[in-house]
């Protein structure tokens, strides 16, 4: 899952980032408002959710949820703010936030919300994958393989291989272009070579051919990569 996390406190911010990093969450991480909203902007980024905070330089927190909504954008936001009162939560809530977090709050919390969002919004990935013989969990970052005589194999994936093989895994039979990837996939800071992709499904693939399994990614010849089963 993308994650667009606008906090203009930078020791929140670096510790929000780091922990939904270790969950693997993909983070872009800005301080602005107006920053916010031309990263919403861009067509080649997907997001999945917004971790927003209310006071914000250049444009609010609260601006910026009347205008998604106002461009029918129902992408989930969870407001992020110091301003507890009910009449400031029921101000978020009508601007259009789905879920309310009054600072200080604990990480676990957090995590947990955005794990409710996930149940309710279908836009937002399961938290789950399974197809065919292959399924992904999360919590542990593995590929599980089911063979023949209920037998299973548990591969152990980095956090990157994981975020590949779940995107992937949503969109069975579609191909997928090493640069959407790579796009989806690598924060907006990182710089990612142009040959990234290619390299994280080779160590996949040998991963998978050490255990004696198949890997289920297909490279598409001058287009992309798909999930076959």
């Amino acid at each position: 899952m993308r994650v667009l996390l606008v906090e203009d406190e930078s020791a929140l911010g670096e510790a929000i980032k780091r922990v939904l990093v270790n969950e693997n969450y993909v983070v872009d991480w800005v301080q602005d408002g107006l920053e916010a909203w031309h990263y919403l902007e861009n067509p080649w980024t997907e997001y999945t959710v917004v971790v927003l905070d209310w006071l914000l330089p250049g444009l609010s927190g609260l601006e910026l949820c009347q205008r998604l909504r106002f461009q029918q954008n129902s992408l989930p936001i969870l407001m992020l703010t110091a301003l507890g009162q009910p009449e400031k939560r029921i101000e978020g809530l009508d601007a259009g936030a789905d879920d309310y977090l009054v600072k200080p709050f604990v990480m676990d919390e957090l995590l947990a919300r955005l794990r409710a969002l996930q149940r309710r919004s279908p836009q937002v990935q399961p938290q789950t994958f399974s197809l065919g013989n292959f399924s992904l969990d999360p919590a542990s970052s593995t590929c599980s393989v089911h063979l023949l005589e209920e037998r299973t194999k548990t591969l152990a994936l980095t956090r990157k291989e994981f975020q590949i093989m779940a995107y992937l895994i949503q969109r069975p039979g579609q191909i997928i272009a090493g640069s959407k990837l790579r796009s989806q996939l690598w924060d907006v800071d990182s710089e990612a070579m142009s040959n990234v992709v290619a390299a994280q499904i080779r160590l996949l693939r040998r991963k998978f051919d050490a255990e004696g399994c198949v890997c289920p990614i297909e490279t598409v010849r001058g287009k992309g990569y798909c999930f076959s089963i």
